[in-house]
């Protein structure tokens, strides 16, 4: 019974090590969202997922029309940032050509902004406001995940060292 849950114990070591290698993400991105209104969808989303205080990121935007997502020739497009109530940052309208607007953002304050997206002349209203929460994190954020990896790694390394010489000689006998 020791030797059969000791195999299986080794078998999921090694299918979860397997895991760390593989590039396919199972989940959306953390700083992305879409929202459809008044016949529009707009999706956004940062790059990288956890944009780092006072580093360079990118935003990306899409914008796509009614129910079956027909990309848009042009649109012209404003953004407010928000952050603890108070405006922070605002990029004036600006017309794209397409369907993507992909630009450089810095954010500067650590924890939840609120985004206000203004698409323009795209409604009989004149302009439609999508609203998203976007978070970023501070610098240490990395140190954390980083010790969430090494701490998985140990605890697989410590395993390994235990079990590996009882199956070897049980296997001797």
């Amino acid at each position: 019974m020791s030797k059969k849950r000791s195999v299986f114990l080794i078998f999921v070591l090694i299918f979860s090590s397997s895991m760390l290698f593989e590039e396919a993400y199972g989940h959306s991105m953390f700083n992305s969202a879409e929202q459809f209104e008044a016949g529009y969808r707009v999706q956004v989303a940062t790059l990288p997922e956890f944009p780092q205080i006072g580093e360079p990121s990118q935003f990306l935007v899409k914008v796509t029309k009614g129910f079956e997502y027909e990309d848009v020739d042009r649109f012209t497009m404003g953004i407010r940032v928000f952050f603890n109530g108070q405006q922070v940052d605002a990029i004036p309208p600006t017309s794209i050509e397409g369907n993507h607007w992909d630009f450089d953002y810095v954010w500067r304050q650590q924890g939840n902004h609120i985004v206000k997206i203004d698409l323009y002349d795209m409604s009989e209203n004149g302009v439609i406001t999508y609203t998203f929460n976007m978070g970023t994190q501070s610098p240490f954020g990395m140190i954390f995940f980083g010790a969430i990896i090494v701490g998985a790694l140990v605890f697989t390394g410590v395993m390994i060292y235990i079990y590996m010489p009882k199956i070897f000689k049980k296997s001797k006998l």
